[in-house]
C-alpha cells in the first residue's frame, strides 16, 4: 500500500554504530548517573568491598548505577532490571555491558540498605555546595504508601472480633439448614447434609485459626499485626473510611526548587509526633542555621512546636478546630483574651478570669483560670453549662500563640506547603505504581524510599540546570 512510512526489511544488512558511545548522547541521563556515582566514595559511604576469595562479585558501582537508572525510569523489579541489562543500550553503556541475574540485584539492595540512603542523603549535600538552599523554607508532609500487604492479612481487635462474629453466625445458620435438611430424605438430602457438614467444618477451623490469631494481636504492642508484611500499620487515609495498610512516609520539600531534602519513613500512623524530628533532620541536610517549616494541622503539637524552637526551627502550624464548646455552640478558648501584664483571661463578657491553681494533665502543666460571677452573668448559657468557666492554659502556651500570629502575617502560608509538597507525593505515587512498596519489612523499605528520592531529585535537577550543567557541578 502506497502513501504510509513503510520501514526497512528485516533482512537488510545495516551498518549500525561501531560504538555504545555514539548511542548516549550528552544530555542524556545516564551521564548524570554515571559521573555521580562515579564521583562518590562508596567504601566511605559505607559499601562493602570485594571478597578475598571466591569468584569476583559485581562492583558495588556498576549495580548502583543499574538501580538508580531503573528508579529513574520507573523500573523497580529486580527481575525486570536483569531484563533490561541485557536488551537496554543505555543500561549497557552504563554497566559497560555487564548483566547481573535479578538475584544478584535484589540482594544488593537488601545488604546496602544504610549504605544506599548515605547515598541519597549525599546527593542533597552536594545539592547544598551548589547553592540551591539560600531560601531556608521548606514544606513537611506525610502520605501513607502501601505495603506487600492486603488489609485481609492485617489484623486488629476490632477486625478479628467483627470476623469471629460473621463466622459464628453463619455456622448458625449452617446448623440450621442441616437440620432441615435431615429432616429430608434421598440422595440429595443427603449430598446436602455432607456439603453442609464440609462447610460447618471449615467455618470451625476458621474460626480457632482467628482465636489464636486474637491471642497474637493482645500480645502485640500496638495492638495489631500483619501477616506477609510484620512491619506494615493499617492507616487511616482521606477517603472516609478507607485504609491503607502500609506505612507513614515522612518528606520535607524545598520551597523554592521543590527538592525533597529530608524524608522518613516509619509506621507510626499519626503525624502528631513526627513534626520536631522532620524538622531537625531537614534543617541538618539543608545546611542552615534557621529554618521555617511549614505544616498542616495535622502536625499540630504544643510539644512539638517548641522542640522545633529549641533546635533553630520556626514552625508554622494550623490549629486544628476541636473545641467541644464550639462544636456545641457555645463560646471557645480562642473567644478569651490572655492578659499577660495581669496572668489573666478576659471573658467576651468583659469579666477577669484570674489564675486560681496549677495542675499536671497528660504530663503537661496547665495553670486553671476562673472566676465567681458566671452565675449572674447575661452570657451564660453561651458560655458554659457548669457553675463556671474554666479555662486552662499550657505553661509554655506562648510558644502556641506565637506560632499563631505568624500564621496570621502570612495567610499563604497554607497554599504554599501544599503546592510545594503535596504534588511532591502524587508523582512518587504514580512512579511507584498501584502496589507502591515492593519490599518488605521497614528496613527495606526504607532503602527503596531513598531509591526512589534520589531518583526523583535527580529528574529535578536535570529539569533545573540540565544534564550536561549538572554533571558539571557534581564533578566540581
Amino acid at each position: 500500500m502506497s502513501r504510509f512510512v513503510e520501514g526497512e526489511q528485516r533482512s537488510q544488512l545495516t551498518l549500525l554504530p561501531a560504538s555504545l558511545e555514539e548511542y548516549v548522547d550528552a544530555e542524556n541521563p545516564v551521564r548524570v548517573v554515571d559521573v555521580f556515582i562515579e564521583e562518590l566514595d562508596l567504601t566511605t559511604l559505607g559499601f562493602s568491598g570485594p571478597a578475598p576469595t571466591g569468584r569476583p562479585g559485581y562492583h558495588p558501582a556498576t549495580l548502583l548505577k543499574i538501580y538508580l537508572y531503573g528508579y529513574l525510569n520507573r523500573i523497580q523489579s529486580s527481575r525486570r532490571l536483569e531484563r533490561e541489562a541485557n536488551r537496554n543500550v543505555e543500561l549497557m553503556w552504563l554497566t559497560g555491558r555487564l548483566a547481573p541475574d535479578f538475584k544478584t540485584i535484589a540482594d544488593f539492595r537488601k545488604d546496602n540498605g544504610p549504605a544506599i540512603q548515605a547515598v541519597c542523603a549525599r546527593f542533597i549535600a552536594i545539592c547544598g555546595q551548589i547553592g540551591l538552599f539560600s531560601h531556608a523554607v521548606a514544606a513537611i508532609d506525610g502520605a501513607k504508601f502501601k505495603a506487600v500487604n492486603s488489609r485481609d492479612r492485617n489484623f486488629t481487635r476490632g477486625k478479628l472480633k467483627r470476623r469471629m462474629e460473621q463466622i459464628s453466625e453463619s455456622i448458625e445458620r449452617y446448623l440450621q439448614a442441616l437440620d432441615a435438611a435431615d429432616v429430608q430424605e434421598g440422595d440429595r438430602a443427603e449430598a446436602k447434609s455432607a456439603r453442609l457438614t464440609d462447610k460447618i467444618a471449615a467455618m470451625r477451623a476458621r474460626l480457632g485459626e482467628l482465636q489464636q490469631l486474637e491471642a497474637q494481636v493482645l500480645e502485640a504492642p500496638d495492638l495489631q499485626i500483619s501477616l506477609t508484611d510484620p512491619d506494615a500499620r493499617a492507616m487511616a487515609t482521606n477517603m472516609r473510611g478507607a485504609s491503607v495498610v502500609g506505612y507513614n512516609v515522612q518528606a520535607a520539600v524545598d520551597a523554592e526548587h521543590h527538592l525533597i531534602v529530608a524524608h522518613e519513613v516509619t509506621n507510626v500512623v499519626v503525624d502528631r509526633t513526627l513534626l520536631a524530628p522532620m524538622a531537625e533532620k531537614t534543617k541538618a541536610a539543608m545546611g542552615v542555621e534557621q529554618l521555617e517549616a511549614l505544616a498542616d494541622r495535622g502536625y499540630f503539637s504544643g510539644e512539638q512546636i517548641r522542640a522545633c524552637e529549641g533546635v533553630g526551627v520556626t514552625p508554622l502550624v494550623p490549629k486544628p478546630l476541636t473545641s467541644n464548646a464550639k462544636a456545641a455552640g457555645r463560646f471557645g478558648k480562642d473567644d478569651f483574651t490572655y492578659l499577660a501584664d495581669q496572668n489573666a483571661y478576659r471573658c467576651p463578657a468583659n469579666e477577669l478570669l484570674t489564675y486560681r491553681h496549677a495542675t499536671v494533665e497528660n504530663g503537661l502543666t496547665l495553670y486553671l483560670y476562673y472566676t465567681t460571677k458566671c452565675g449572674s452573668c447575661p452570657l451564660r448559657s453561651k458560655c458554659t453549662t457548669g457553675k463556671e468557666r474554666r479555662v486552662r492554659r499550657w505553661e509554655h502556651e506562648h510558644v502556641v500563640e506565637a506560632n499563631l500570629k505568624r500564621l496570621e502575617m502570612k495567610p499563604d502560608a497554607m497554599t504554599i506547603r501544599r503546592r510545594t509538597v503535596e504534588h511532591t507525593f502524587g508523582t512518587l505515587k504514580s512512579w511507584m505504581g498501584h502496589t507502591h512498596f515492593l519490599t518488605r519489612r521497614l528496613e527495606n523499605v526504607k532503602t527503596e524510599m531513598s531509591l526512589c528520592v534520589l531518583a526523583y531529585n535527580l529528574k529535578r535537577m536535570m529539569a533545573i540546570m540540565g544534564a550536561g550543567p549538572l554533571t558539571a557541578a557534581i564533578r566540581a
